[in-house]
């Protein structure tokens, strides 16, 4: 008999009322670490990714433990009892954007198991995904930009490498992770462009303009002076001041270099480096470029992402109306 969302008193999930070891399905742990194997192995999906899913999953598989007892299999579970649980992640004041996550995790979890033949159909799909405010994201202005970029700046301990992680994430539009993941050899100087490894190991090619290149130019002979000193070899493109580790600079960094680097320059203090990113495409877009050619830059899968990281002001949308439409001018 498959389980329905007749409840029972079990709390919230990941909890313990007294204080006694989480509840565990052994079968639901099982298929879940095997997907996890699939996430990181196949679809090569990023750290961030596999470390989000198989934490909304374990909650998920500590609250089913709870709810219908630790022997419960995947094909005893029905949308009622899906949407039970994100009753409670609303009881537990999470946002809708939260809950969503955790929905969407769930129901690719659901999705995977359905076409490998352990269920015969996703129960997920069922559920609707909690509406979403459409927020425009807040983004610089070109001018304010350039502005910022314009000015020098010496407060930041390695100024010429910052330079390279502002004009990088601006003018190339690439990802946070994809630029500390850039080796020396991803650089194509012949072709002025950059080889980029994106989201599933995807690989593609950005143009690379003549301010990137040349903040790049004036860091190499630094990079490999500090390489020279610390008697060390390093691929990665972007060091870190102290060489730690591989010497590879980090993601959080980056984030923490961006932020200082915004603030010292009169931009909000919410700009992050995916700030940049959406501004390279919402600026490419306003002066012309065609989607389709910034969703190959941007390295989207799908074009409708593309227009989630832009938009137009009406007036914009006005101006092309009454540039290209034959009936707008009488």
């Amino acid at each position: 008999m498959k389980l329905t969302s007749q409840k029972r008193d079990v709390g919230h999930p990941g909890s313990s009322q007294n204080g006694s070891p989480e509840p565990s399905a052994p079968e639901i742990l099982r298929l879940i670490a095997q997907y996890m194997a699939v996430l990181t192995v196949e679809r090569a999906s990023s750290e961030h990714t596999v470390r989000a899913y198989r934490r909304e999953l374990h909650s998920f598989a500590a609250f089913l433990a709870k709810r219908c007892g630790e022997g419960v299999g995947p094909s005893q579970i029905e949308h009622p009892v899906i949407r039970e649980y994100l009753g409670t992640l609303y009881e537990k004041k999470l946002s809708k954007p939260s809950v969503a996550r955790a929905l969407a995790a769930i129901r690719s979890w659901f999705g995977w198991l359905a076409r490998t033949g352990h269920i015969e159909q996703n129960p997920a799909r069922l559920v609707s995904t909690p509406k979403l405010p459409k927020h425009l994201p807040r983004v610089p202005g070109a001018e304010q930009l350039n502005q910022a970029f314009n000015d020098a700046d010496a407060e930041t301990a390695w100024p010429e490498r910052d330079r390279v992680i502002m004009e990088l994430l601006y003018g190339c539009g690439i990802r946070n992770a994809e630029l500390v993941g850039l080796n020396l050899g991803d650089i194509q100087w012949g072709n002025e462009c950059l080889l980029v490894r994106g989201k599933g190991r995807k690989e593609r090619y950005v143009p690379l303009g003549d301010a990137a290149a040349m903040a790049i130019r004036a860091y190499l002979p630094q990079r490999g002076q500090k390489l020279l000193d610390a008697k060390r070899a390093s691929e990665a493109l972007l060091l870190n001041v102290r060489l730690r580790g591989d010497g590879r600079l980090t993601t959080r960094s980056v984030g923490r270099i961006v932020k200082h680097l915004a603030v010292s320059h009169g931009l909000a203090a919410d700009v992050h480096p995916h700030t940049l990113r959406h501004a390279f495409g919402t600026h490419m877009l306003e002066e012309g470029a065609d989607l389709r050619a910034i969703q190959e830059i941007l390295g989207h899968a799908r074009l409708s992402t593309t227009q989630r990281y832009t938009h137009l002001t009406s007036g914009q949308v006005a101006a092309v109306y009454d540039r290209t439409h034959p009936r707008a001018k009488g």
